[in-house]
């Protein structure tokens, strides 16, 4: 036997081999308080930004799934708007989004800060986690802005509360340790389908990414009680022809005629940075030109009315 026919043999030996491997899939979700850290490690882990981002509580408030595939498993991450005491018909909207998912999930991971005692939001959701009937796992996030010491009292104190299958100190933001967080879930992994194409990464329309962008930059450039108080729709999204660039336009509702102004800014400042900040993100996800329109509308108090939150994209059959 010569070599080549050793080699051709080897071939198929890994081709058989591959054959025979068990493709194994599941559903992740990640729960915890406002502000921890969940979606930065959504992003983390995909690759690319999924989960828009801010320093501003309650930034998510949809359900936003990120689709990690290789050659032998599909993990669903599901990353939930943060836990929080509702004021208003939105924050129950948003509270409700995020526990549903313990009745969807095969594995829940409870995201807590390390830089933060535990506090009674913590607790409400771990009363909520008690009954959930899949397996737990505690992440203890931002590990790089505390000593060790610190970080082992954190964990050991959250142990006294729950028994976790796991826990996992990580910094999602640096990516430390997050491999071997992502190494437990795929051991963890039962036999599945592949619910989604391999380069499917988000089951989200475009438009729902397109409004979560440009929702994301007025969260960073406003302060006071913009954050909240904003929703974003995008009106239309198509091709001109002409130009060769998708031509979007988007709407910002705001609650109160001083949030439009703030918005706006002097001489129609603000609004500019906002769309120009919006389209370099947009056109990194299309792959293509973009020209946004915004436009900025008052209506008033519409997180506490269920037809105009289900209007802005926020559907309890979400969950």
């Amino acid at each position: 036997m010569n070599k080549y026919s050793r080699w051709y043999d080897y071939q198929d030996y890994l081709i058989k081999r591959k054959k025979n491997m068990t493709f194994k899939s599941g559903f992740v979700s990640i729960i915890g308080r406002p502000n921890v850290g969940k979606s930065t490690l959504l992003n983390h882990v995909m690759g690319q930004k999924i989960a828009i981002m801010s320093d501003k509580a309650q930034t998510t408030r949809n359900k936003i799934q990120g689709i990690y595939t290789t050659e032998t498993e599909q993990i669903v991450f599901i990353d939930t708007p943060g836990i929080h005491k509702p004021h208003n018909a939105l924050g129950d909207y948003m509270v409700e989004s995020a526990y549903s998912t313990l009745r969807e999930v095969d594995t829940v991971l409870f995201m807590v800060p390390a830089d933060e005692p535990r506090g009674k939001g913590d607790n409400m959701i771990i009363e909520r986690l008690k009954q959930a009937k899949v397996p737990v796992i505690l992440v203890v996030n931002k590990i790089d802005k505390v000593h060790p010491d610190r970080l082992l009292a954190q964990i050991d104190d959250f142990r006294t509360q729950m028994d976790f299958k796991e826990v996992i100190p990580i910094s999602a933001l640096e990516g430390n340790n997050t491999d071997r967080l992502l190494a437990i879930l795929k051991d963890n992994l039962e036999e599945g389908f592949k619910y989604f194409p391999d380069d499917m990464i988000t089951d989200h329309p475009e438009r729902f990414l397109v409004g979560e962008m440009i929702r994301e930059k007025v969260l960073i450039l406003t302060r006071e009680e913009i954050p909240h108080s904003i929703a974003v729709t995008v009106d239309s999204m198509k091709r001109d022809e002409e130009t060769n660039k998708v031509h979007i336009m988007a709407t910002i509702y705001v609650e109160r005629k001083s949030q439009k102004g703030i918005i706006l800014g002097k001489g129609g400042d603000m609004i500019r940075k906002v769309g120009k900040m919006a389209r370099r993100d947009i056109e990194l996800m299309l792959g293509d030109k973009v020209y946004l329109e915004t436009w900025v509308k008052i209506k008033s108090n519409w997180r506490d009315k269920k037809v105009d939150i289900h209007a802005m994209g926020y559907r309890k059959d979400d969950f």
